[in-house]
């Protein structure tokens, strides 16, 4: 992460600028359903690539949309994992350790209703801050592909524009419908023809 750039200094941005909730990027699509679109990786909606000419299209897609958004500027890369305590091991074994290397737990998001701690729940997120181009971080979006990493998302250092890519397309959230729009009417092809956007 960039030289004065804290924990505490990131999640201080977002409970400045995304007040709406935490940072838990399953929820966004919900949270800012206005400004929200979704793109699939693959034609026909197909969910997961099996051969290299498909992983070149599930990037290239990835990649043209992060283009779009984030040319030009750095860039927050934020990888999760989760466990059941608030600082144990990941619950599950992923390769976010080895693929983000260079991100730091900024945020823990707790979930501990249960009476019962074996249930409780902490998702911890990891950022890193890097100038922004294309193929800077196809080794997360192959390993979203490939579902072996959850909750990735990119986001400018606004917070303006958010990027989470999912095994099967992207979920993108613009500053404003207008913008949203425009950006979907870029890609029609890309869109899900379910009549949500799903």
């Amino acid at each position: 992460m960039s030289a004065g750039l804290t924990p505490e200094l990131l999640a201080g941005l977002w409970q400045e600028r995304r007040p709406s909730g935490p940072p838990l990027a399953h929820t966004f699509r919900g949270m800012y359903a206005d400004r929200w679109v979704r793109f699939h990786s693959l034609p026909d909606s197909k969910r997961y690539p099996e051969s290299d000419a498909e992983y070149a299209i599930v990037l290239d897609r990835y990649n043209t949309i992060l283009d779009k958004l984030f040319a030009g500027t750095d860039v927050f890369v934020v990888t999760t994992d989760w466990s059941n305590t608030p600082t144990g091991p990941a619950g599950c074994p992923t390769p976010r350790q080895t693929l983000h290397p260079e991100g730091i737990r900024w945020w823990t998001e707790s979930e501990e209703d249960d009476p019962d701690p074996d249930l409780h729940h902490h998702t911890r997120l990891y950022a890193d801050r890097r100038p922004w181009e294309r193929g800077c971080v196809d080794e997360l979006l192959r390993a979203v592909a490939d579902e072996e990493l959850f909750d990735v998302f990119f986001t400018d250092t606004e917070l303006r524009h958010i990027h989470h890519p999912y095994d099967g397309g992207a979920d993108v959230i613009l500053t404003t419908s207008a913008e949203r729009d425009r950006l979907r009417g870029q890609h029609t092809d890309w869109l899900s023809s379910h009549p949500a956007g799903l």
